[in-house]
């Protein structure tokens, strides 16, 4: 694999007569390339070659094994071309590295019990779900976006349509965001279907198990694949079915070049191989409202009348003026009259009380009382945050104590929270509520699971605790924080992690609450209130659509030093369309990982390149060839290239 740009390409090598048998295509295999041995796949083989001159030879064939498929060859072309990116970065993606003992192990296969087509009925709710849910068991390319119900068990609706798929031989995949959800939908498929043809796939397991799970995914051995963000290229035998869970997380986002998101890997992967295609969530993204809108794929929504019989009651934040003259001081509280309301009644009931901080810590953010200056640590100007209630403050970059910090626009020493983590709100919950148990879960301390009693949890966005029933209430602290943020997804992003812990609540006849701290004239909150999920993404896209913004338009940001950035552009051939927009600098924490290390920080800018999407993917293949120059001419000045990328401010 050659990771240069300028080299990303096929090259034709002669197979001496010893490895005849065991080079076939896919394959790892070693060859000499500019005088030294590198690792490689072989793609084809073939009598002659088009090439002019003697061909060298192949150095040897690693392991017989086939670990690359066709069909993954043809997803990494794909995916490489959508992305602007290599195949080597994409195959060190798709595939694990080899063990070779694991790879010599002989595989034990039990025959596995024949496998029962589960019962659906529970997808009546959603119309459209039975003639899609028959679609996909006679192996047409049905897709659709799916939003789940208030209280839905989502692992189990999944886990029911890929053991139907499994059931009529073919496979199955299935791509959630943590290791939490993983386990969910695992234990669920393994009441559906044999275990032994369930595969769990993560990057944690550690590079023998993972190579171990992989090669019985190869092999054919696992009918059902459940895994994390690398899981979209495994490489399931007759794929028939392919889901992704709550692509609004980043986490489905991958950090490393060509930076792809598991749900357009899902959506070229489906549509390329004709399986059925499912991205579900308690919200909608942009960019599923837009695969609805294309018509690519259909909606799966609840009735109204089953969302209201799901849904908790929800109630914001000075909702009227009769709730205002109850509570003057609510809109200037951290947690007014109503959200306390709210959980004394829950936990007077007996139940669990769930509390949502945008923040883990005790205080992450600190400003001066005076100026309402950022405070920043003297030694690297990051912020500085307060770990306990020691009094000692801490540089979040380099850990540096510092015991009096002091303002540097103002000189004042007085300081003042600006944002309270989920530490410090446990803290104040257990006085405010004595005699209560408080839970605290995230982080590092994600609690999984706890058992129905009265009891206050207190987490952040994401790591919410199950709990049998469902919570009595929910409280969703700290709105400004979550919607406040200088992000094109910051709407979208808040109304995920609030739905997302609104479904965990009991519905409203059984007295289930959420009280949401933020103004309710918001369109976020009224789609809380209303639980319209679809109306929000509709007028989000729609909004986006008419200021030129992604996913209605193909965006690519490039970033580095100014001449490389510059010299980038002087070879950039652009589509007919484009609109470059920058250069402007980028802040230390947006720095690119490839960039120069003699670089200054300040120095680092980013442009972005708007273009509308019937081109974009004329401006990948620009961006590859400008890309293959550069490397060409040995440039040392590095850039990096994203295309769609998540964040853009």
């Amino acid at each position: 694999m050659l990771p240069l740009p300028h080299l990303d390409r096929v090259f034709d090598y002669r197979v001496p007569a010893e490895s005849d048998a065991d080079a076939q295509p896919g394959v790892r295999v070693r060859i000499r390339f500019g005088g030294r041995l590198v690792d490689g796949y072989l793609l084809e083989r073939v009598e002659t070659s088009d090439r002019e001159g003697t061909l060298a030879w192949l150095h040897k064939v690693v392991s017989p094994v086939q670990v690359l498929t066709p069909e993954i060859v043809d997803l990494i072309d794909t995916v490489s071309e959508r992305f602007a990116g290599t195949r080597a970065d994409l195959l060190r993606l798709a595939i694990p590295p080899r063990h070779a003992r694991v790879e010599n192990e002989a595989p034990v296969q039990s025959p596995p019990a024949p496998i029962v087509a589960p019962d659906l009925r529970n997808w009546s709710i959603y119309e459209h779900a039975m003639s899609y849910a028959d679609a996909v068991r006679v192996g047409r390319p049905a897709r659709a976006v799916w939003n789940a119900a208030p209280g839905e068990d989502w692992p189990r609706r999944v886990a029911e349509m890929a053991a139907m798929v499994a059931a009529t031989g073919r496979g199955a995949l299935i791509i959630v965001p943590d290791h939490k959800d993983l386990d969910r939908v695992v234990k669920v498929c393994e009441t559906l279907v044999d275990p032994s043809l369930v595969c769990a796939l993560a990057a944690g397991l550690g590079p023998a198990q993972r190579y171990r799970r992989w090669l019985s995914v190869l092999r054919g051995h696992s009918r059902i694949v459940v895994g994390t963000r690398s899981a979209a290229f495994a490489p399931v035998v007759n794929l028939g079915f392919v889901a992704v869970w709550d692509d609004g997380d980043d986490l489905l986002s991958e950090p490393r070049s060509p930076y792809p998101h598991t749900r357009d890997i899902a959506v070229h992967r489906a549509h390329r191989s004709g399986a059925g295609f499912l991205s579900g969530g308690f919200a909608r993204t942009c960019e599923g409202q837009l695969l609805v809108e294309s018509g690519w794929a259909h909606p799966l929504v609840a009735s109204r009348s089953a969302i209201r019989e799901r849904s908790p009651r929800v109630v914001a934040l000075a909702d009227s003026d009769f709730a205002l003259e109850r509570d003057p001081g609510a809109k200037a509280a951290r947690i007014p009259g109503i959200a306390f309301s709210a959980a004394r009644t829950a936990l007077q009931r007996g139940d669990a009380v769930l509390v949502q901080v945008p923040r883990r810590g005790y205080v992450p953010a600190v400003v001066c009382q005076d100026c309402r200056e950022s405070l920043r640590c003297r030694r690297c100007a990051g912020p500085l945050e307060l770990v306990d209630d020691s009094g000692v403050y801490q540089c979040r970059w380099c850990s540096t104590s510092v015991h009096t910090p002091k303002c540097s626009a103002c000189g004042s020493v007085r300081v003042r929270a600006q944002v309270v983590g989920a530490r410090r709100t446990a803290e104040e919950l257990g006085r405010a509520f004595p005699g209560v148990p408080v839970v605290t879960s995230g982080g590092d301390d994600v609690v999984a699971e706890i058992q129905p009693h009265s009891a206050l949890v207190v987490c952040t966005p994401g790591a919410e605790p199950l709990v049998e029933g469902g919570y009595g209430a929910a409280l969703l602290l700290d709105g400004w924080a979550l919607l406040g943020r200088a992000d094109l997804r910051a709407g979208e992003e808040t109304l995920r992690k609030w739905m997302a812990a609104a479904a965990l609540v009991k519905p409203a006849s059984a007295g289930g609450a959420v009280a949401v701290i933020a103004d309710a004239g918001i369109p976020v909150v009224q789609a809380l209130v209303r639980w319209d999920p679809v109306g929000f993404a509709e007028h989000e896209l729609a909004e986006r659509a008419e200021v030129g913004f992604p996913p209605a338009v193909r965006i690519a940001a490039i970033d580095g030093s100014h001449a490389a950035v510059s010299g980038m552009l002087d070879v950039l051939e652009l589509p007919g369309g484009a609109e470059v927009l920058g250069p402007v600098p980028l802040p230390p924490f947006a720095r690119p990982p490839s960039a120069d290390a003699g670089v200054d920080e300040g120095e680092i800018e980013r442009v972005l390149i708007k273009v509308p999407r019937q081109v974009g993917l004329e401006l990948s293949r620009a961006l590859r060839v400008a890309q293959a120059a550069r490397s060409a001419r040995k440039e040392t000045s590095a850039v990096r290239i994203q295309v769609d990328p998540l964040h853009i401010g």
